[in-house]
């Protein structure tokens, strides 16, 4: 059986500074398994270091650290081993058949794998084939890779012993990570390996790379017997993840009397070859995925992953090395991550006085947790936001503007923009096309400004459009920040008429609690507890809204937006505006002429926001006021817009104008 090499204590780093994710502790043993690797990379050789207090404090945190995750691993094996010599395993029995029938909706934050498939089952014959490195043709088309990884394969240097894979899935197993279930033959630890092995070719892990290969390492429970013949194995995922590099680990159950093994998978790059941009952003070396349309991918999920919460030097060029750790510009990161692939870039980084075109790709799988945590028919508002300007970011970024001043922090914000949806379409199991182009970018001291405009297409048909504007602000120019009012304070309307108007409260809770209503938001997204309406007024005479929103440190959103540097995006606050004309709708009884109504965002409708500053964890409150502008009745169903503003303590920060939902029957989108 084949292991990697294990990583001294010294090299146990934290916040963006790599670990070795494959070693795995053998049970009460503090100790590490010995490794052989398969194909072992050249080692570097040098002088011996001189141990250092901090060396040494470093490997005694590293050595209790590795204690610590042996004998939780320990604790694993037993609960794992005992639900399954008692039969009590819970499986989440979930077949990918249809993708679009999913019951079971990821929630925010799991792992999306690079690729899907139907296939839940894998018989002998197509075991052999993934043996000979034929992926796509047991998988399918998603996990093509034509003339790149000839090296990735099930296994590659021990005789195959599984002789069926039964089930598979992505979300099930007692941790909702993944499954697998098979029979085998022989070596229960080379059976463990091999299944793990598969589930990592199945969650499309090895895509990322052009020239890779399978490295495992596995630690059996010294309680079984590590070879029955003619038994079943369970597999259940415990970790999977594309950071540092792709792997997987999960606990192996093998019955006949067979172990309990823990192993990880990793896909590490073969000695030599590229997995990144190259110095100066040199993109001329594949690195392995094609895009939705064929074509071979510029960046993919890898350097996605590592742009948001990893080494930014792998992500866009060594030049980028020195912001991984420390405060810098990043895309978020779990659910909030809602950029895959570039696929196409015609700019040169520090080339910043001309226009640059580029296209990306985000692939919107329809068990992704915005669908149901949503009371839109479709994505929600702020999905359409995030996608477009993430990829806007990610390429500003990768031009180079924060590099003219490498020793300065600058963070990046969205200061404003306009969109417009163009028609209404389903996205669930699409992949959602941008075209945008970099139109200017201005140096100034301090800061840089980019703008850009923006299509979004699905089978390229364009569906949204905008155009937008980011800076990249230095800490003192973040500090001197005075919203949108010059610093001086600006009352709500709530406040200057509170003793003019009477107030009605509508508390949320009792809606959510109903899970049958599908016009309210919940779960993650649900971004209000309460709105407080006075009918009849604000500044157009038809509604106002009035809320306030405690801002919780711990809040979810504060650990994907974004890592080290944790502000909520303004697109949740475009959001909270629109749950709360939603909810507005809903009680002011605009939805009781329809039989089966839905949420949706109107086409046509061109709506403006302009942000002046942040809300950050120590904020406390979020105050948000909506102004109903127009109610409009037709033969489909009922539009509202409005105009809104959000402050947070003692400034107004954000401004919105003419948001706009639509309540009508439920019918096939475009």
């Amino acid at each position: 059986m084949s292991t990697v090499p294990t990583t001294s204590p010294d090299a146990l780093g934290f916040e963006g500074t790599p670990f070795d994710p494959v070693a795995v502790a053998s049970p009460g043993s503090g100790t590490l398994p010995t490794p052989v690797a398969r194909r072992a990379p050249s080692q570097p050789t040098g002088p011996a270091s001189t141990v250092t207090p901090l060396a040494e404090l470093r490997a005694g945190i590293a050595t209790a650290h590795r204690a610590a995750l042996s004998a939780q691993v320990a604790l694993q094996r037993r609960i794992f081993r005992q639900a399954f010599d008692t039969g009590v395993v819970t499986v989440q029995a979930l077949s990918p058949a249809r993708l679009d029938a999913v019951t079971t909706p990821a929630p925010e934050g799991a792992f999306k794998p690079p690729a899907r498939t139907t296939v839940d089952r894998l018989d002998r014959g197509a075991l052999e084939a993934l043996s000979r490195g034929e992926v796509s043709a047991v998988l399918g088309n998603a996990y093509r890779q034509p003339g790149a990884n000839p090296d990735i394969r099930l296994a590659s240097d021990t005789p195959l012993v599984l002789d069926e894979v039964t089930e598979i899935g992505l979300r099930a197993g007692t941790l909702g990570l993944g499954h697998l279930r098979a029979a085998y033959t022989g070596n229960a630890v080379a059976a463990a390996t091999q299944a793990v092995e598969v589930f990592a070719l199945y969650a499309g892990l090895h895509l990322c790379f052009a020239d890779a290969r399978l490295v495992a390492s596995a630690a059996a429970d010294v309680g079984g017997d590590d070879s029955p013949t003619g038994a079943e194995l369970e597999l259940i995922v415990t970790t999977i993840d594309l950071v540092p590099r792709p792997h997987v680990t999960a606990e192996v159950l093998c019955g006949g009397g067979g172990p309990s093994v823990a192993v990880t998978v990793t896909v590490t790059e073969n000695p030599g070859s590229v997995i990144g941009p190259g110095p100066g952003g040199t993109l001329d070396t594949w690195t392995g995925r094609i895009d939705a349309g064929g074509g071979t991918a510029l960046l993919n999920e890898f350097h996605m992953a590592h742009l948001a919460r990893g080494e930014q030097g792998i992500a866009l060029g060594p030049e980028f090395a020195h912001y991984t750790g420390v405060r810098a510009t990043r895309l978020p990161t779990g659910g909030l991550l809602l950029v895959d692939r570039i696929t196409a870039f015609d700019g040169a980084r520090g080339t910043l006085d001309t226009q640059v075109s580029y296209r990306s790709e985000y692939d919107s799988p329809a068990d992704s947790w915005y669908y149901t945590d949503s009371a839109n028919e479709s994505m929600p508002h702020f999905v359409y936001m995030e996608t477009s300007l993430q990829a806007a970011l990610l390429m500003g970024y990768y031009l180079g503007p924060t590099l003219t001043e490498p020793n300065t922090t600058q963070s990046l914000r969205n200061l404003g923009g306009t969109a417009t949806v163009l028609r209404r379409v389903d996205l669930r199991d699409r992949t959602i096309t941008q075209e945008s182009r970099l139109l200017s970018t201005t140096m100034l001291p301090g800061s840089s400004l980019q703008s850009f405009d923006y299509t979004l297409s699905v089978d390229g048909e364009p569906f949204y459009e905008g155009e937008t504007m980011f800076g990249y602000f230095s800490d003192e120019a973040l500090a001197n920040q005075t919203g949108l009012d010059a610093g001086r304070h600006r009352p709500s309307w709530l406040d200057v008429h509170a003793n003019d108007v009477t107030v009605r409260r509508i508390d949320l809770d009792a809606r959510r609690a109903n899970p049958a209503d599908r016009l309210c938001s919940r779960r993650t997204l649900a971004l209000l507890d309460w709105i407080d309406v006075v009918d009849g007024g604000g500044t157009f005479g038809n509604g106002y809204l009035h809320t306030r929103r405690r801002i919780d440190p711990h809040d979810w959103f504060f650990t994907r937006h974004f890592h080290l540097d944790p502000v909520i995006p303004g697109s949740l606050g475009v959001e909270s505006v629109i749950q709360a004309m939603q909810e507005w709708a809903v009680d002011s009884g605009l939805a009781d002429g329809l039989t089966d109504p839905v949420f949706s965002i109107p086409p046509g409708i061109a709506f403006a926001w302009k942000y002046r500053g942040q809300f950050l964890p120590s904020d406390g409150t979020c105050e948000i006021e909506v102004h109903i502008k127009t109610v409009t009745s037709s033969p489909d169903g009922v539009m509202v817009t409005a105009d809104a503003s959000l402050w947070k303590p003692g400034l107004r920060i954000y401004e919105l104008q003419d948001i706009a939902i639509e309540l009508t029957e439920r019918k096939a989108p475009e």
